[in-house]
């Protein structure tokens, strides 16, 4: 049998009636549906017909009845895996769902049948003090509230390229591009470009610009001497603290999580659909 691992919303009641969707339309076609034990405590009876999930098994699909957040905690938990991810959005914006709220049922169906797309998603490995980590949205470095103002200093294939007095950087994949990335008036770059981009925020100065940087160059940035730390975040985690006159090291990794969709959804459809302010 088949099994489908399920992962929800960090609200519950948003998403409780359409766990009980997902396990009868689970039932209907033979598919064992399966989360972890807090998922089943999270929604109760709402949770009735789906298996605790089990030790060490990759499932055939993950299906994210929640948000951004959600889908992104779940395309990081399957990573190096070929186990797609299909998001029904419970959540405000949704830009990573495959399919709206209201339409749980019929999607769900379309997944456990086999009828999406599958789109690979890269990723950012950082090094910080030896610590590493991947994220699939965005590698940032901020300041820490109340401290001074950041001095950082980035270098892309071993030359410097920026040195500026911010609050803080981020690096940041195509999909984490419509994120921190848009607010920081970077590009969007397209689902399916093969590289990243790396933007200030809030810089204090009237030339500090983005830059779409090649998948092969590896970027390292610097925090200043005698400057406070920074703290260094992956998909808004914190991960560690840049010290002063440390840096660290970001990496593009291709091909890192799998993300489903419906035949025929494009990205630029999307960008409309979501940032309608934003389309040309």
């Amino acid at each position: 049998m088949k099994t489908a691992a399920l992962i929800t919303h960090s609200h519950p009641p948003a998403a409780s009636e359409a766990v009980s969707v997902a396990a009868e339309v689970a039932h209907e076609l033979g598919w064992r549906l399966a989360a972890s034990q807090d998922e089943l405590e999270k929604h109760g009876a709402a949770s009735e017909g789906v298996d605790v999930t089990a030790e060490h098994t990759l499932p055939e699909i993950c299906l994210v009845l929640g948000g951004d957040g959600s889908i992104l905690h779940a395309l990081r938990r399957f990573a190096g895996s070929e186990v797609p991810v299909f998001g029904v959005n419970f959540g405000t914006v949704g830009f990573l769902a495959a399919v709206e709220r209201e339409e749980a049922r019929e999607g769900i169906r379309q997944a456990l049948q086999g009828e999406f797309e599958t789109i690979q998603l890269p990723g950012l490995e950082v090094t910080c003090d030896e610590v590493k980590a991947v994220g699939l949205n965005d590698i940032t470095l901020a300041r820490r509230p109340h401290d001074r103002v950041a001095e950082l200093s980035y270098r892309i294939a071993g030359k410097e390229v920026g040195h500026v007095r911010c609050d803080g950087l981020v690096a940041a994949t195509p999909v984490g591009s419509t994120g921190y990335n848009l607010a920081n008036q970077g590009p969007i770059l397209a689902w399916g470009v093969k590289g990243y981009v790396v933007s200030y925020i809030a810089p204090h100065s009237l030339t500090a610009r983005a830059l779409v940087v090649a998948p092969g160059d590896v970027l390292h940035i610097g925090n200043a001497p005698e400057r406070a730390p920074v703290e260094v975040a992956v998909d808004g985690g914190k991960l560690a603290e840049l010290a002063p006159g440390a840096e660290v090291e970001v990496r593009f990794l291709d091909s890192v999580s799998r993300l489903a969709q419906l035949p025929g959804a494009s990205f630029y459809q999307r960008i409309r659909d979501k940032f309608g302010h934003l389309a040309v």
